[in-house]
This record gives C-alpha cells, structure tokens and sequence, in this order.
C-alpha cells in the first residue's frame, strides 16, 4: 500500500492508496513543532482507524512546503514502516518541463498538482489550489509548467480582517443568496466568496490571453468547491488532485504500478 502525504502550511492531507484505489484519506492541522515521536503516534492511530497495520505499507511519497517537518517525516517513514519516505524535490522524476527562472523555487505542492491534472486531463490547463495561498498554474498540452499566480488565500484574507478590524465579527465562508448583502456578516461573505470568485474569473481571462487559447480550469484545495460555486470560469473541481499527482510521481520514480 501506497501512503501519500501533501503537508501543508495550514493543514496535512494524507492518502492511502492500495494500488489505484483510495483507501483512507485524513485531513490534519499541521505543526511546525509536531516531533517525529507525535507524528508517528499520529499515522498510527490513523491507519488503526481503518483497520491498516503500519507492515502493510511499502511506499511513501511526501509534498512539502513546511521545511521544519520534513526530517520528522522522514523519521517516522523509516520507523514505522521501515522505508525511504519520497520527497518531492528538485532531481525526481515528475513528467513536467518547468520554464521558469528558478524551478527550485517551485512548491513541492504545485508540482504534484501538476503531475495530478497531467493524468487525468490534456491540453492547456489552468491548476487553481485554494488553501492557505490561492496558486494558479499554468500548463501547455506539452506538459509545460509555465509559471502562475499566487494571491493570498481566502481563509487568510478572512483572518486579517477579523484581527484588524475589531468591530467584524468572524463569519462561516460560504456565499450569501446575493453579492448586495443586507448586513455585516452577508457583506463579509460576498467578499470573500464572490470576490475571490471574480478574483479568479479575471486571472482566467488574462492568462486566456497570454496563452492565445482558452484552457481547462481545474480546481483543489479546501474552499475549491465553495469558491467554484460561484465562479464563472472554474470547469471541474479534484479535492483529490495532490493525492492523485503524489501517486503518479511515485509511481514514475520506483516503476511500481504501472
């Protein structure tokens, strides 16, 4: 079985694969501060969950954008389950070109985004990952990885005006019935949903442009499916396309699986 994990700067995404089948999925605040000893207490207690013995595990693939953590998953993928972890990082095989003016800089994260949307869909592609950051990746139908976007996330956002503004009461984020809100807390939301949603809309249009073409616009990350309700220009949402790109790269470095 295949452990998949995407650590994020707010939340850990962890997957487990028994060949192209989703086992287990779990979703988990990350710690900067969590230790090797916490997180392997963690994965344990997650696996026994589902009935999972850590034995039956024979690949670990890892997206990291949290450099503190990454020794301590290493750790506990050789304590626990006795083998190499895989981290997405420069020199691995991920099937993409990157044309940008420091692919080191790249988030581990956007790259198995990337290598997830290339499994699945063809032609110019638009990858948008709303979690702490909103990312927007841009990739050719030759699996070029051009570059992209990145704004702050709307959770974010959200945070930032609670803590700044003391009389803004903090708010659920999910669209109000309309964009003219009736009162603080619908004024609250239709900014954060409608306008992150045009946000998005007009990024789309602009690099339509760039391009000369118009790309598939795939979405992920926690508040994809809320903000795709309402955005005009967003065609499909993948909750599970980190998960997806972690297993290909895997796969496309051990030749298992395929």
């Amino acid at each position: 079985m295949l452990l998949v994990v995407d650590i994020g700067n707010s939340h850990t995404v962890l997957g487990l694969y028994e060949e192209d089948n989703l086992v287990g999925q779990w979703r988990v605040v990350t710690s900067n501060y969590r230790t090797g000893d916490e997180l392997h207490i963690l994965l344990a207690m997650l696996l026994q969950s589902i009935g999972i013995q850590p034995d039956r595990i024979t690949g670990c693939c890892v997206s990291s954008v949290v450099p503190p953590l990454n020794g301590a998953i290493q750790h506990v993928s050789k304590r626990a389950f006795g083998i190499e972890a895989l981290m997405v990082e420069p020199g691995i095989k991920t099937g993409i070109v990157l044309h940008c003016d420091n692919p080191k800089e790249v988030g581990a994260d956007r790259i198995a985004n990337a290598a997830g949307a290339l499994e699945e869909h063809s032609g110019a592609l638009v990858i948008i990952d709303f979690g702490t950051a909103t990312t927007l990746d841009v990739m050719t139908e030759n699996a070029e990885w051009l570059g992209g976007v990145i704004a702050p996330g709307v959770q974010l956002s959200g945070d930032s005006l609670f803590e700044r503004c003391a009389r803004l009461p903090r708010v659920d984020i999910v669209p109000p019935k309309s964009v003219i809100g009736r009162n603080t807390v619908t004024n609250i939301q239709a900014g954060l949903t409608y306008g992150y949603a045009d946000m998005v809309d007009g990024l789309i249009v602009r690099i339509a442009e760039e391009l000369g073409r118009t790309p598939k616009v795939i979405a992920t990350g926690g508040l994809s499916r809320v903000i795709a309700g309402v955005a005009r220009r967003i065609d499909e949402v993948d909750p599970l396309l980190t998960l997806k790109g972690l297993r290909a790269i895997y796969y496309r470095n051990t030749g298992k699986g395929t």
